[in-house]
């Protein structure tokens, strides 16, 4: 009797261990086909490579004392200033020193943020009417100096922001406003140069000292 009970408790706990180890056994087998299911259906797609920002198309007077009413021009990509201020900043912080304030005139603007988020530091917008040229871009460098830039509206063909660009960085001139020259070139351009002096007239022949870069291009 005492045999007989022994082989029975052990024929029972052999036949739970035996059960327990299949029942395990199939849960992971399930849990496997779950995560393969999940791979197949999820599958983890490659992370996007970083583009960088176009960078600003600018022509600027050199260093060095000149004359006129502007120091350069910048061709901007579209009329946002929120994606195209950092670009413009990128160029000059290292040229001007950092730049810390932005003025415009809001008219050809449809919106002007307060602040701009630029590489390592804040920039503050402000606008101006009517003490700002609607074609005039002004910035500041905290300690350094004012910058007057002409802004060429964006839809400007090449030929004709080429030479809105030279007109508006030449080393002497021109004794243009930014508008002024904005109408000068289109008047040029109404009957296919045929109307009106092209801009280039107004700039004087000379282009700073003799054998010195009267400007620089950038991302042009």
């Amino acid at each position: 009797m005492d045999v007989t009970e022994g082989i029975s408790h052990t024929g029972f706990h052999a036949g739970s261990f035996s059960v327990k180890d299949e029942t395990r056994a199939a849960a992971e087998a399930a849990r496997r086909r779950v995560r393969i299911m999940s791979a197949t259906l999820h599958p983890t797609l490659p992370q996007p490579e970083p583009v960088a920002a176009p960078a600003a198309r600018l022509a600027l007077k050199t260093d060095g004392t000149s004359r006129g009413l502007l120091d350069g021009a910048w061709w901007p990509r579209s009329r946002d200033l929120l994606s195209e201020l950092p670009a413009l900043t990128d160029v000059l912080d290292p040229l001007w020193g950092r730049i810390t304030r932005i003025a415009v005139n809001p008219e050809h603007w449809p919106v002007i943020p307060r602040q701009v988020p630029v590489h390592g530091h804040i920039v503050k917008v402000g606008w101006f009417t009517p003490e700002i040229d609607p074609h005039k871009l002004l910035l500041l460098s905290y300690g350094t100096g004012r910058w007057d830039l002409l802004i060429i509206p964006p839809e400007t063909g090449a030929e004709s922001a080429a030479r809105l660009m030279a007109a508006a960085s030449d080393y002497d001139g021109p004794p243009l406003t930014a508008s002024a020259l904005i109408a000068a070139d289109e008047a040029w351009e109404c009957e296919g140069g045929a109307c009106a002096v092209p801009v280039s007239a107004a700039v004087p022949q000379q282009t700073g000292p003799p054998g010195r870069a009267s400007r620089l291009i950038i991302g042009m």
